[in-house]
């Protein structure tokens, strides 16, 4: 144990892999502070020139290739990619044979300048009307600078489901980013929750370089978003304002490389919005945009939980950048705002998960809410509440900035099980009562599965009379 400015701070060292079963309702107790600590992979990005970044073959060539879900229900897509000596053919030919492309959908292409750079083609392409839990192959491009790739949809909207997320944060483009992208990749997940801070090129602003680490960073994750859809938040690295610069909109390279179907979800803006997928809710907040009562996103979010249907998707997520709750004192209460103006929105509705980045290391808590705390009041402790979230901030992607190794100590009475490694989440949805929940750690490269939990779903996991005694006090 360390002492530092008044504070106690946690080494780590080496643990064994942890089996953790979780009902609907919080222990109460402290938990687990892993003390794994790692010996290699330092946090630096990777060169330009690697071989993770390569540009594809030919005159124009589709890269930056990834694809989000782009309606409501699962059953259109958005591809987006980048052509960069000229737009060339903004099509998108698709049908369910390899080779055999029966359908052309028509797309868009913009670009935009970034102080002294100028970007690529971005091009973007809504393909609807698909049919449910079928393999789809695509081509983009033309002659011999053409690209194929396939995409699975989801599963009908259906309580029983089955279907597996994969959640990722604050990924980065370095060596350890590149770790968890290919343990990712091994996890059978069919979609990706992303929880903000996508590339970190705002951290090269200094040498002009933010927008073609926005580029490497497209090609980076090309392996997979080519092939599954990532569901995207913003975090604070996708500000970049920059006056400096003369760069002051914010959100600027985001909005202009990813697409989200906000529309569909009857949102105002692309950075807060909702889909539903197989079995599941999911519901994208922004941390970084206004949120306090009567704001845009606060009348948006009032409406769309009325939208849940849990009879439909049993399975309520929440995603956002800053966590709510969190032990470590890296960015430490930052979500404190966003938790007094919405926690008890997500208890009346049970909401059963909520993902966080921004917090460079894992941690998952119990269920537990502050929703009684005011500022008169004594009750100023989270306390054990069964319709509460369990929060999860999976912040540990690779990025450049490092990990963030210190926890307060000692742990609080709200945190399950904590750890600063780099890593991702599967969560496996099985039915509309059970989910099986794993957070992988990239063990000096190799992939160890750390924390796992089975969870029970908020709806189905109480009866009926509980259930509706519950609806009856819980006013959005």
């Amino acid at each position: 144990m360390l002492v530092a400015f008044g504070v106690r701070l946690l080494l780590y060292h080496p643990v064994p892999l942890i089996f953790i079963i979780l009902s609907s309702v919080g222990h109460g107790n402290a938990g687990i502070t892993s003390t794994f600590i790692r010996s290699e992979w330092p946090s630096v990005d990777i060169p330009l020139d690697h071989e993770a970044f390569a540009i594809p073959k030919g005159h124009n060539a589709p890269q930056q290739v990834h694809i989000t879900q782009g309606d409501y229900d699962g059953t259109a897509v958005i591809i987006s990619w980048v052509t960069t000596d000229e737009p060339g053919n903004t099509k998108v030919q698709y049908g369910i044979s390899k080779e055999k492309y029966d359908f052309t959908a028509e797309g868009t292409v913009t670009n935009y300048t970034f102080y002294n750079y100028k970007s690529g083609y971005i091009h973007h392409c809504l393909v609807d009307g698909l049919e449910y839990n079928k393999k789809y192959y695509y081509k983009l491009g033309v002659g011999d600078s053409s690209r194929e790739f396939w995409f699975q949809t989801p599963p009908d909207i259906d309580p029983d489901a089955s279907y597996t997320f994969g959640i990722i944060g604050d990924l980065g483009q370095t060596y350890n980013s590149l770790s968890t992208l290919e343990h990712y990749m091994q996890s059978g997940g069919q979609t990706v929750l992303y929880v903000g801070d996508l590339s970190y090129a705002n951290r090269y602003e200094y040498n002009n370089n933010v927008g073609i680490r926005w580029d490497s960073w497209g090609r980076f994750i090309e392996r997979s978003s080519a092939y599954q859809p990532w569901i995207w938040s913003a975090g604070n690295h996708e500000i970049e304002y920059m006056p400096r610069m003369g760069e002051v909109l914010p959100f600027k390279s985001y909005l202009h490389r990813f697409m989200t179907p906000h529309i569909a979800s009857n949102s105002t803006s692309p950075l807060w919005y909702a889909v539903r997928r197989a079995s599941a809710h999911i519901i994208v907040l922004s941390s970084y945009s206004p949120f306090v009562k009567y704001t845009l996103q606060w009348r948006w979010l009032n409406e769309e939980l009325k939208r849940v249907d849990r009879l439909k998707t049993p399975w309520l997520i929440v995603l956002m950048h800053v966590p709510i709750y969190s032990s470590n004192q890296g960015h430490y209460m930052e979500g404190e705002s966003m938790r007094a103006v919405f926690e008890s929105w997500f208890v009346c509705s049970k909401v059963d998960f909520i993902f966080a980045g921004h917090v460079h290391a894992y941690e998952r808590s119990y269920r537990i809410s502050n929703i009684h705390y005011n500022v008169s009041s004594g009750d100023r402790y989270p306390v054990p509440d069964s319709s509460a979230p369990v929060y999860l901030t999976v912040g540990d992607g690779g990025n450049q900035e490092g990990l963030a190794g210190r926890f307060w100590d000692p742990q609080p009475d709200y945190s399950a099980f904590r750890e600063a490694s780099y890593g991702h989440s599967t969560l496996e949805i099985r039915n509309r009562t059970h989910a099986f929940y794993h957070w992988n750690r990239n063990d000096d490269g190799k992939k160890a599965q750390t924390d796992s939990v089975v969870f029970y779903n908020q709806y189905w996991a109480s009866n009926l009379k509980r259930r509706r005694l519950r609806k009856s006090h819980c006013k959005l």
